[in-house]
């Protein structure tokens, strides 16, 4: 389930917030709730956000996805009423808040970088462009989305075939594969890697599969997706 929230600048001008920002936003929507503890408890979070985009009137927006239909109808109820908002330091105005579901389709795009470990106890990030590892990449794309789904739903779940069969990645203006996001926690930024794609495509979506990739399409894909990494957009082919 998505919720869309669509803003006006409280000056006219806007300045993308960082992600951290933004995460701080929705915990902070999220108290005094069921969820008001999600950002302590020891587990998946089940949600991620997109990137800001402009929507077609021209307005900085942002997409909330979560396979708890709870979640995002808690959010609603906590934003609806309220006329403005902080994120970070920016003060926006409430211009559209709207929840929708979309159709599971078999072609994806990234509304936000996918991002994956290549080493997690020395913090190293796969890098698509240096490693150049799409075995790799696919593999642990699907043994992370593996687990969630196992988590989120107390079962066990193996998926037989490659996560996607076809990927078309999105090259940045210098020509490169990977985008360098910098969030800032506490005043002390740090970098964290992933990358976007124009397409991740299955061929066939199995009846039994289909929880499992609507699923991804909610939770989102890869690690830190609480911090708005991995959101994933289902489009027409």
């Amino acid at each position: 389930m998505r919720l869309k929230v669509a803003f006006y600048p409280k000056n006219g001008t806007f300045e993308r917030s960082n992600k951290h920002a933004i995460q701080g936003f929705i915990y902070n929507m999220l108290k005094g709730s069921e969820y008001g503890e999600r950002h302590d408890e020891p587990r998946f979070k089940f949600f991620t956000f997109s990137d800001f985009f402009l929507d077609s009137m021209g307005r900085p927006t942002l997409l909330i996805s979560s396979p708890e239909k709870g979640f995002i109808n808690t959010l609603y109820g906590a934003i609806k009423d309220k006329e403005r908002v902080y994120i970070g330091r920016h003060e926006l105005i409430v211009a559209e808040l709207k929840r929708f579901k979309l159709p599971l389709r078999r072609v994806f795009q990234t509304g936000s970088p996918i991002v994956l470990y290549r080493n997690a106890q020395e913090n190293e990030y796969f890098k698509l462009h240096q490693h150049r590892d799409l075995r790799f990449f696919l593999q642990r794309l699907k043994e992370n989305a593996e687990k969630k789904y196992e988590a989120f739903y107390g079962e066990d779940f193996l998926l037989e075939e490659p996560i996607f069969d076809r990927l078309i990645p999105k090259l940045r203006n210098n020509g490169k594969l990977d985008v360098y996001v910098k969030v800032v926690k506490n005043g002390v930024p740090f970098p964290v890697i992933g990358s976007n794609w124009e397409l991740l495509e299955k061929e066939r979506i199995r009846p039994e599969e289909r929880r499992f990739y609507r699923f991804i399409m909610d939770a989102g894909l890869g690690e830190k997706n609480s911090l708005g990494f991995g959101f994933l957009n289902p489009i027409r082919r």
